[in-house]
């Protein structure tokens, strides 16, 4: 057996470890530190039979006290829910224009509007309700079939030219490029562009003027205000759905894009459907 080495300078046995000459001193661990491990040994055994510890193959023990933190949330989901049924109740029997006059059921209606908002519409519409090109912006002023709390109920209610819904939002604009010559197009939309901004070419705005009265107004409106009835946008302002380039413009006047919302009612309920309405009303733009 050899000999145990003893620290020339501490005077204390070592391990008999050594790395690169260095050799650690056999110090005992503190009793304080001892008495505290031992300590938590002894509460991870108690721990271990009085809470939900050991994996069996179909679940695990339950514990002398049963607690169980999954069924404290489905508790707490439950409570939560059953509170949440006493205001979507009120909702659902209050109707959508009323809901803005008790302030407790708007404040409700609009976080349950953002929350169904970024779970439904957010991938069109943007998180932000900002909208892009094709998916029309919730932000502003500007609505295709009017931005009253009613007609944005309606709109998302039943959607946008969308097959499995009899009251849908319906609207189509003709295809011009079968109607119109090439030069007719380039007139119109100077003239549309001009009401706005300034054209490439300002010298064909009378003549697109008079193309506009001819085929257009009777969707648009004779100032190009629009008309939310028909879902005819507004020409007279800076705000375009599919791009505000003259190209742009010139392709919708050609061959418009027609985009499909779906009817929600039937997928999300009425209630669920109000609070959208009064969430997106409240965005800014409602009118």
């Amino acid at each position: 057996m050899s000999e145990k080495h003893i620290d020339d300078v501490s005077g204390v046995e070592t391990t008999g470890h050594e790395w690169d000459g260095i050799r650690e001193l056999n110090n005992p661990l503190p009793r304080w530190w001892l008495w505290t491990f031992y300590a938590t040994i002894i509460w991870a055994v108690g721990y271990m039979f009085m809470y939900p510890a050991i994996p069996l193959i179909n679940g695990a023990t339950k514990g002398y006290l049963g607690y169980s933190s999954r069924a404290n949330v489905v508790a707490d989901l439950a409570d939560a829910k059953a509170a949440q049924g006493v205001m979507l109740e009120k909702i659902a029997a209050t109707p959508v224009e009323e809901i803005a006059g008790d302030q407790e059921l708007l404040q409700f209606a609009i976080a349950g509007g953002s929350s169904a908002f970024k779970v439904n519409c957010a991938q069109c519409h943007g998180s932000g309700a900002a909208g892009s090109v094709g998916y029309p912006n919730l932000n502003d002023d500007d609505w295709l079939w009017g931005g009253t709390i009613d007609q944005i109920y309606l709109t998302i209610a039943h959607g946008i030219r969308y097959d499995g819904d009899d009251d849908t939002r319906l609207s189509e604009m003709p295809a011009f490029g079968d109607i119109l010559e090439p030069a007719q197009v380039s007139e119109v939309v100077s003239y549309v562009v001009s009401l706005s901004s300034t054209p490439s070419d300002p010298a064909l705005v009378d003549a697109g003027q008079v193309v506009f009265e001819e085929n257009c107004a009777v969707c648009h409106g004779e100032n190009a205000e629009g008309i939310p009835e028909l879902g005819a946008p507004r020409l007279s302002d800076g705000i375009w759905l599919r791009g505000s380039s003259e190209a742009q413009i010139a392709s919708q006047i050609r061959n418009p894009k027609h985009g499909v919302m779906p009817a929600w009612l039937d997928r999300l309920g009425e209630p669920t459907i109000k609070q959208l309405a009064v969430y997106v009303h409240t965005l800014g733009g409602g009118q």
